[in-house]
């Protein structure tokens, strides 16, 4: 069990905190000889698997480097056009290193301003006056949880779909939030989080609550 991924979206749908705690790994690499056998398209900026699943490689997996040089989207390290690049006989054989795309910082600002806009379509939705937003979505490999406070500014844990203990925890973290960013003199509302305090006890705090560890009082 685990918790991958922590965000703090502020009440206009600015992402202003997050933290990546575990990223299961799920990079392959090989070595292919000329034709390539797997089919590999474009796809929002980068050169992903669009047929063929071989020894770990899935459809949906980015192309992450060549040759043990990283890749920059859909370019080489030294500017050449990936598909390009493969499509060339006088390039083989040649190692490729297949993964899970990485999010950039644009693209997590985007998806947590989406989330914010989902969570108030959610609440709009709800039959009931006064209801709250989405406070999880679940999948087959990660359940979202999202904790609102009265402010308005939302904490969202990306976690194992067994993990235990999740709405403490998202408690746990408004506790920190309150503790070391609002009461700091530095920081400003609804401005990125940086303190070194507030990311210690937030790290600490996931560790207690993936070893399913209780919040009591002092914790």
């Amino acid at each position: 069990m685990a918790i991958f991924s922590v965000y703090v979206v502020n009440k206009a749908g600015g992402l202003i905190y997050q933290l990546d705690h575990y990223m299961p790994r799920s990079d392959t690499e090989k070595t292919f000889s000329y034709p390539l056998d797997l089919v590999l398209r474009p796809r929002d900026e980068r050169v992903v698997v669009a047929f063929g699943q071989r020894d770990g490689i899935r459809v949906g997996h980015a192309v992450l480097a060549i040759n043990g040089a990283e890749v920059n989207g859909r370019f080489t390290a030294d500017g050449k056009d990936v598909l390009e690049f493969l499509s060339n006989p006088a390039n083989y054989p040649v190692s490729i290193r297949f993964g899970r795309h990485r999010l950039s910082s644009n693209e997590k600002l985007m998806l947590a301003s989406m989330f914010h806009s989902l969570f108030a379509i959610g609440s709009q939705l709800s039959p009931e006056v006064g209801s709250s937003g989405i406070e999880m979505l679940e999948t087959d490999t990660f359940k979202l949880h999202c904790f609102q406070t009265l402010t308005g500014i939302k904490f969202v844990v990306l976690a194992d779909p067994r993990q235990a203990g999740i709405d403490a925890l998202l408690r746990k973290i408004y506790e920190i939030y309150s503790d070391f960013a609002l009461k700091n003199p530095f920081y400003s509302l609804e401005m990125p989080i940086r303190c070194e305090l507030f990311d210690q006890n937030l790290k600490l705090a996931l560790e207690v609550a993936e070893k399913a560890g209780s919040f009591g009082p002092g914790s």
